[in-house]
């Protein structure tokens, strides 16, 4: 998002379009500063009887005839397909993967070890004369979709925190348990305090648990809400503690302050841009961070059950009652 907002703002004649990921359409149709998608379905291309999709995607990007194709994933597959867009110059990290830089004429200089990703992403820029800074918005306004959930669910004027409790990676996931306690400790703090529990379908379990504690004052949103409306949920609620995972960036892209809970993962890389003092993580164990989708610790999960509700707690009270500086 920042490469797009900060390319367009340098360069306002340029058409940019994003070769992206079906799921994740709706997060930018619409949007002012893009003039296409090209969408592909990353988990039915896998079959050969679906090949022709990836021709027809092929030959849709090759007919714009595109100056530039940068490639921000920098790993085999995307290196192939930008490659195959037939641009006039082709851009990648210098840090990729997989031998994807062999489809490049042009790498951004490679970054440290636990570099931010938004920062390895904005490199770049200035090989292409672009200058990097943060005078952009990340998300801009949807007043419709606003407008939709306040129908749907009249959040009115309370004040909302945010409980993000899933997470791809079991073992990424704070114990429901501990989200409950969490739950009843932050609305002992104001009667105008109230929880929206935001997830998917495959977190609907712990949405249900995590509402028991008071159904008057939680709001279980998970599977409930589109993409773009649990955006706007997000940009409403005053606090949001998550996992390490995919709406967080949201929260981070939003500016809301945040509590990101981390185990096995490195917050300095892929943590909630522009808040690492909002990270709490163990870091004391041996195996942190093990960057493994799978616990293999003599004592399992010691990550994320060394983080107690009472630490949270006391993080959250002090940003609701204090605020918070991000």
């Amino acid at each position: 998002m920042p490469v797009l907002r900060l390319l367009k703002l340098h360069i306002p004649q340029s058409e940019i379009h994003w070769w992206l990921e079906t799921g994740l359409v709706p997060l930018l149709a619409d949007d002012p500063d893009l003039t296409g998608i090209i969408p592909f379905h990353r988990k039915r291309w896998g079959a050969p009887l679906r090949w022709t999709e990836i021709y027809g995607s092929v030959r849709e990007m090759r007919r714009k005839r595109f100056d530039w194709a940068i490639d921000l994933q920098g790993l085999a597959r995307s290196g192939i397909f930008t490659w195959l867009a037939n641009a006039h110059v082709n851009i990648g990290l210098g840090d990729n993967r997989e031998g994807a830089h062999a489809a490049y004429d042009l790498l951004a200089p490679s970054m440290s070890f636990g570099t931010h990703a938004v920062d390895r992403y904005l490199s770049v820029l200035p090989i292409l004369g672009v200058p990097v800074h943060q005078d952009f918005k990340w998300l801009p306004d949807r007043p419709l979709v606003s407008a939709q959930v306040q129908e749907k669910w009249k959040p009115n004027s309370a004040r909302w925190v945010a409980l993000l409790p899933g997470a791809r990676w079991l073992n990424k996931r704070w114990p429901v348990q501990n989200f409950a306690q969490l739950t009843r400790r932050v609305l002992s703090l104001s009667p105008d305090l109230k929880i929206a529990i935001i997830g998917s379908k495959d977190d609907q379990m712990l949405g249900a648990e995590i509402s028991q504690v008071d159904k008057e004052r939680c709001v279980d949103l998970t599977g409930k809400t589109s993409l773009l409306e649990m955006i706007e949920w997000i940009r409403l609620s005053e606090l949001v503690i998550t996992n390490d995972t995919g709406p967080m960036h949201v929260a981070a892209a939003l500016k809301r302050p945040i509590i990101a809970l981390f185990g096995p993962t490195n917050p300095d890389a892929t943590g909630p841009y522009g808040q690492r003092q909002n990270v709490i993580q163990v870091s004391n164990l041996p195996c942190v961070p093990c960057l493994k989708d799978y616990c293999s610790f003599k004592e399992p999960l010691a990550c994320l059950h060394g983080i107690t509700a009472q630490l949270v707690y006391e993080r959250a009270r002090g940003i609701l009652l204090n605020g918070a500086l991000i």
